[in-house]
């Protein structure tokens, strides 16, 4: 055997390295999904109440989660915080709520108000998660006159020096797994006496701002059975 040829062990791990900065490209490139993103920004949550973002440096890297499109733009957002980074492996979400959300839920619609306002309201068709996020702006979200797709509806409220309003119909289901940190998290829950209404789960938090969610009188869906 010719010395200078390197062995099939060899071979295998000078291909190994000639692979992987192109696998890392390729990495980068990929699709950021829905849950990636919430994954991102569960990360600068926590990052913010350690203390170790500011709260103008949480509301501009939060506003580019919500716009970041791949894992090369998500990378740089957490980059520099102990938590981690997200992977285009696709490790098991961390999500800031609770197991209601599951993958295969569908694209996310996202509202924000920054120095500003953001409103959705009237006849609309809801989709399963809504990521409303306000920094010194206000956000409504209307659903008593929202159709209703799917069972479970899941809005992720970050409201910073902002406020972020849900309005309600009165015979659904609606819960609350949010917090407040030096602001409010006002949520009114109850179940509704239909076990099929749709169930709206409020999550997210407010730093020095305040997320309410609450039934308007008078506001009832016409059709509970929504898909599920």
């Amino acid at each position: 055997m010719d010395k200078s040829s390197p062995s099939p062990e060899e071979r295998v791990s000078l291909t190994k390295a000639a692979t992987a900065p192109a696998a890392g490209a390729a990495g980068a490139a990929l699709r950021a999904s829905d849950a990636d993103r919430d994954r991102t920004a569960e990360i600068l949550r926590e990052a913010l109440a350690e203390g170790r973002l500011t709260t103008e440096e949480h509301a501009e890297r939060i506003g580019a989660v919500y716009e970041a499109r791949t894992h090369g733009e998500l990378e740089p957002l957490v980059h520099d915080l102990p938590t981690g980074r997200p992977s285009a492996a696709g490790p098991a979400p961390v999500r800031p709520y609770d197991a209601s959300v599951r993958p295969g839920m569908g694209a996310a619609e996202n509202l924000v108000a920054v120095f500003g306002g953001a409103t959705r309201k009237g006849r609309w068709r809801v989709r399963p998660r809504m990521n409303a996020f306000a920094l010194f702006g206000g956000v409504e979200i209307d659903l008593t006159e929202a159709v209703f797709e799917q069972r479970e509806v899941v809005i992720n409220a970050c409201a910073v020096f902002g406020g972020v309003d849900i309005k309600l119909p009165e015979n659904i289901s609606v819960r609350c797994t949010g917090t407040g940190v030096f602001g409010g998290f006002d949520v009114k829950t109850g179940e509704a006496p239909d076990p099929e209404a749709p169930v709206v789960v409020v999550a997210g938090f407010a730093f020095f701002g305040g997320v309410e969610a609450r039934p308007r009188r008078g506001k009832r869906l016409k059709n509970l059975r929504a898909a599920n």
